[in-house]
């Protein structure tokens, strides 16, 4: 077990932590090979630059695609150890994303991937390092082009970092390793009550499985009878971050604004875009998009929270069905008006059904918190431990 000692510039680069360029740190060679069309579902593991930005995050334990062995003769063989950069991106800002190779395996880098082979040194913590605050804006001032940004071996020969001694980097990566075990804990948690959420609403909103104490008729309801549907009057450039109330866009993402035309229990639709997989429920003060739908005025018998959650598990496939097809899918108001679905006669199963997933969504929610909460926690650390600027020692 480590503890935290705080230490101020001048102790931390007392001969302990030294200056180095990456070219000191090894040798730099080139991926080569292996285009988007060469991947298969068996094969040899290898590392295509676009997952460095996609899928891998300082280090990889575990290699997502893979190649014929006929691919990989012309690729380029990379070790454990090895650190990983993009050569090629979309923004200066993200140009160079790095990770570090940890795989048993004998894996392959494609073309526009720069490989650095350290010598001596810990490649977690060089891993955290080269994504850091202090590489990244170097790599920036580096990327060259407009459209597509490009770094290369040169540039990143020249990156300075200040490097601690490799019993200190062994254990800031083993502190970073341990919190990122605990937020891949939380990931797969979160997945595991994803899934079991999908299959409890699965049942119940088919009626296939009944609650408790109710055994009463369904009945088929059209959305159009049961509800007030309307589009909103709002544009993307009437939001403002720090506005008072939601803003319901084209997006999974709520904006913010300052006032409000709505006050109540509405489910929010996109009409383009994203039909099939973005469904808002709320019950307050709201504003939303122009073409966004909004799904109020539940007539008495109707539990609204429900009509939400059969939305979410059943309006897809017909959006899907009933698409206007344009530059983008797009839904008009009969669409939503003829949506067809079956629910209890019986208000209080109705409620009791919501009340059953409310709770597991509340119960995700709290996960994903406590998971964000945890991924700042390691942010915090990184500033501090990447720098210096608080040390590690061995608790007695």
């Amino acid at each position: 077990m480590w503890r935290w000692i705080g230490v101020n510039n001048e102790q931390r680069l007392s001969g302990e932590w030294e200056t180095k360029r990456l070219k000191e740190l090894g040798l730099f060679s080139k991926g080569r090979g292996i285009k988007r069309d060469d991947v298969t579902d068996e094969g040899v593991p290898c590392i295509r630059y676009g997952e460095l930005y996609t899928r891998y995050q300082d280090y990889i334990l575990k290699v997502a695609s893979r190649i014929p062995p006929d691919v990989a003769e012309t690729a380029l063989p990379i070790k454990t150890g090895d650190l990983l950069f993009a050569g090629s991106g979309e923004t200066a800002e993200e140009i160079g994303q790095c990770a570090a190779y940890l795989g048993k395996e004998q894996a392959y880098a494609g073309g526009d991937v720069i490989v650095l082979t350290p010598s001596g040194q810990n490649p977690i913590f060089l891993g955290h390092l080269m994504n850091s605050p202090m590489v990244a804006a170097q790599k920036a001032r580096m990327g060259q082009g407009d459209a597509v940004v490009h770094i290369y071996i040169n540039n990143l020969a020249q990156v300075q970092i200040e490097l601690p001694p490799i019993t200190e980097q062994n254990a800031v990566a083993e502190v970073l390793s341990d919190v990122d075990g605990l937020i891949n804990a939380l990931d797969a948690l979160i997945a595991k009550k994803r899934a079991i959420k999908q299959a409890t609403m699965q049942q119940l909103l088919t009626g296939k499985t009944r609650l408790p104490g109710f055994s009463g008729a369904w009945e088929t309801k059209l959305l159009g009878d049961i509800a007030h549907i309307k589009t909103g009057s709002k544009n993307n450039e009437d939001k403002n971050d720090n506005g008072q109330y939601p803003l319901f866009v084209r997006s999974a993402v709520v904006e913010r604004i300052n006032s409000y035309c709505f006050d109540g229990e509405a489910i929010l639709v996109p009409g383009e875009g994203g039909i099939e997989n973005i469904f808002h429920y709320i019950n307050g003060r709201f504003d939303c998009h122009q073409r966004v739908y909004m799904i109020n005025q539940f007539v008495d018998d109707v539990f609204g929270k429900l009509i939400y959650y059969i939305m979410v598990l059943q309006f897809g496939r017909h959006a899907m069905q009933n698409t206007v097809k344009a530059t983008v899918d797009s839904l008009r108001l009969p669409t939503f008006q003829t949506f067809t679905f079956s629910i209890p006669k019986d208000i209080a199963e109705q409620r009791a059904i919501a009340t059953v997933l409310s709770d597991m969504d509340a119960e995700i929610a709290a996960l994903e918190q406590r998971r964000d909460k945890t991924i700042a926690i390691k942010q915090g650390m990184m500033q501090q431990l990447l720098t210096g600027r608080v040390r590690l020692v061995k608790k007695e």
